[in-house]
């Protein structure tokens, strides 16, 4: 055992100076001035806005839960009280999970935790203010800390991360946040770097030509309207002449009207006499479809952010199973991302929780589990009940299930001993095989096949 070096040799290798990463190879994306960048991509551009709308609203689909950690009673309290606390901040917890979801846009998202002491509803301070009266310490809050607020990071002497230092307003102050009080996720760890990847970085090239283009074409459509001003001024003044101090002064003069020809209620020209103002007109003919090339950087846009289904039917193609495929892509991958952010709870949040409350016996801590964003259709579940021959009649669980996909009320157990349990005797005891299968159901989903696969849209 004494031959066993403890210390760590290498380095992971992130390019940062201090507590600055650069990483990035574009200035503009190197934080914190990235945060503008990739905030105005996220509020300023339509596709780009709806494909980040999009995925939180699929998010907030999805349930939450609390599994135990074993069979024990104290696991089952330890579950419990987990779950209270999850439903017992000052926000809840889907508007919760929706501010991590800040992560997509910036590349990662820090936030602080924030106790209190569960003393009831009736206690005036925040502090102290719960709807449980055990006197337990809970969530009180897990706020975000501003992306655009990030003015450095605080690393040890083996490169970890050990501190987000924030500048925001009002005051401008100086904030230190520990590690050990927050809660960092990102969307890729890749040399441990604080700072994650945006989902918008693939996507800022295409945004960039798309952003200017679209500047290009409008300054282009209000010269078409207002026409190309020329401006000519009378025989024998040599407005080039810059020793001439009047002629100067005339041909700034002149610039200045051209550049403030523009089509509205208070138009107009007054010029001298000998000045002649024409406006010449292209007719709107350019030599590239501007139209083309905005809806390739769309589609641009939306293929590296894994959403190109909401473009489906836009140019008047598609089907319903391409769609299908892609929404899928999309549920798995948001999937993917609601499962990292579980495990950063249940890694470092769920731990230190305990570490605050006492449960004697407790060996292992409960975990949040994410539900599906994406669930199975009633008539695959059908399908597949069959295949394998189940009878959900005398499974009360597996039967709430398909009533919650078919938004149903769920059943208690009363209903369930009273209804199904004596329907499932009946049907046990009759000689109809258990795998037999309605024909009349069979056919439906055989005729509305054609629903699902390669219809054009």
């Amino acid at each position: 055992m004494s031959d066993i070096n403890y210390k760590q040799l290498g380095v992971s290798g992130l390019r940062r100076y201090g507590g600055y990463v650069y990483e990035e190879f574009i200035s503009d994306l190197r934080w914190p001035r990235a945060g503008k960048v990739y905030q105005e991509m996220a509020n300023n551009d339509p596709v780009i806005g709806s494909i980040l709308y999009l995925a939180e609203m699929m998010i907030r689909n999805a349930d939450w839960s609390v599994e135990a950690a074993g069979d024990r009673r104290v696991d089952k309290q330890a579950a419990e009280f987990l779950e209270s606390c999850m439903h017992d901040m000052d926000t809840s917890w889907a508007d919760t999970i929706c501010e991590i979801l800040s992560v997509l846009t910036y590349g990662f998202s820090f936030h602080e935790i924030v106790y209190k002491v569960r003393r009831g509803p009736n206690e005036t301070d925040g502090r102290f203010r719960s709807k449980y009266t055990d006197g337990r310490i809970g969530w009180r809050r897990i706020p975000v800390r501003a992306q655009t607020s990030l003015h450095e990071w605080i690393f040890d002497e083996d490169g970890d991360i050990k501190g987000f230092v924030q500048i925001a307003p009002p005051d401008y102050k100086k904030v230190v946040i520990p590690l050990s009080k927050g809660l960092l996720f990102r969307t890729s760890v890749q040399r441990d770097n604080p700072e994650g990847k945006s989902l918008l970085r693939n996507a800022y090239r295409p945004w960039y030509f798309k952003k200017r283009i679209e500047e290009i074409e409008g300054i282009g459509i209000e010269r078409d309207l207002a026409g190309l001003p020329v401006l000519q001024a009378p025989d024998g003044l040599d407005l080039w002449n810059s020793e001439d101090e009047r002629m100067a002064a005339l041909r700034k003069n002149a610039e200045e009207l051209v550049r403030s020809i523009r089509r509205d209620s208070e138009e107009g020209v007054l010029l001298p006499h000998g000045w002649e103002l024409k406006l010449l007109s292209t007719g709107s003919a350019r030599q590239f479809d501007t139209n083309a090339i905005i809806n390739r950087y769309d589609n641009r846009i939306a293929i590296t952010m894994l959403s190109d289904l909401i473009l489906i039917g836009s140019e008047k193609t598609g089907s319903f199973a391409m769609a299908s495929t892609k929404q899928s892509l999309l549920s798995s991958a948001l999937e993917a991302q609601l499962a990292s952010i579980a495990e950063v709870f249940n890694k470092y949040a769920v731990p230190k929780l305990f570490q605050l409350n006492t449960f004697r016996g407790l060996v292992d801590y409960p975990r949040i589990v994410p539900g599906q964003i994406e669930t199975p259709s009633l008539k695959e579940i059908a399908l597949l009940l069959r295949a394998m021959g189940v009878d959900i009649s005398n499974d009360m669980p597996l039967m709430n299930y398909l009533r919650k996909i078919a938004d149903l009320p769920q059943m208690d157990e009363k209903t369930f001993e009273e209804v199904y349990k004596p329907q499932a005797r009946v049907n046990n005891q009759s000689n109809k095989p258990k795998d037999q299968f309605d024909d009349t159901v069979e056919n439906d989903f055989e005729q509305n096949d054609l629903a699902y696969t390669g219809q054009e849209l």
